[in-house]
């Protein structure tokens, strides 16, 4: 069976979909067998990818929301980075109306996706900056749910809201999610501040911290070539950093 891991934030613009690009590639460049699946309307991990949403006819929405329409090999595509992709488009911008009456919501992303699972050691989910319905999707799909976080106070204060929703999954609907780790991102250690948050994310949570990403310019430049840091900048050190970070999810916490 393969991992299945939810990236989480209500809060955007803390790296989720960055995270989620590079650690599959890096991943994949392990030898592991992998699949990103984009539930964000903004569709940021497609066209990370190297997809463009405006030009694919059917995504995931099309799974998701007509799952009875939609064979999901046929949706899944290969990208230049090593990795398959469940693309997203604007299509999901609904997805909580449309399935706010549906009996059974909460299990539709773990239902649909079930058919592929067997083919893929790590299955990545991007979720959306929200708590909606597609979120809580994923959370109830995943086995693990990372919590990219920017080493900010406003960023920080979002953390419990979603910890309460881990808690609230679990309790419902997915009683084996765990809290893979909090991964700071962003992060530059040259200022008092970051590191002071940093100090105080294990305490606070109780949860395991990742080693944090480092802020860098390389990471804005690599979605305009459609691929991961780890393609357009092998040596840096964000794609070190992410080569470390997939190491470090590979190897349960002693």
């Amino acid at each position: 069976m393969p991992r299945i891991l939810a990236v989480a934030n209500q809060k955007g613009g803390v790296a989720k979909t960055t995270t989620v690009v590079n650690l599959g590639a890096a991943l994949a460049e392990a030898g592991a067998r992998v699949l990103v699946v984009d539930l964000d309307a903004q569709a940021c991990a497609t066209f990370s990818l190297g997809l463009d949403p405006e030009d694919l006819e059917r995504t995931a929405a099309d799974a998701f929301l007509a799952p009875e329409g939609a064979a999901l090999h046929e949706l899944i595509a290969p990208t230049p980075d090593g990795v398959d992709l469940l693309p997203a488009s604007i299509g999901l911008a609904g997805a909580d109306r449309a399935l706010a009456s549906v009996v059974g919501r909460e299990f539709i992303v773990r239902d649909v996706l079930a058919p592929v699972t067997d083919a893929y050691d790590w299955i990545l989910l991007d979720c959306s900056p929200s708590l909606g319905i597609i979120t809580i999707n994923a959370l109830t799909a995943a086995d693990e749910v990372l919590i990219p976080l920017q080493c900010e106070t406003l960023s920080h204060r979002g953390v419990g809201q979603l910890m309460e929703t881990i808690d609230d999954v679990r309790r419902l609907t997915n009683p084996r999610l765990r809290v893979a780790g909090v991964l700071p991102t962003l992060y530059d250690g040259r200022t008092v501040h970051a590191r002071a948050v940093l100090d105080d994310l294990g305490p606070r949570y109780g949860v395991r911290v990742l080693a944090p990403i480092s802020r860098s310019i390389r990471f804005a430049e690599a979605p305009a070539a459609g691929r991961s840091i780890l393609a357009t900048a092998p040596t840096s050190r964000g794609a070190q950093e992410y080569r470390r970070l997939a190491h470090q999810l590979a190897t349960p916490p002693v």
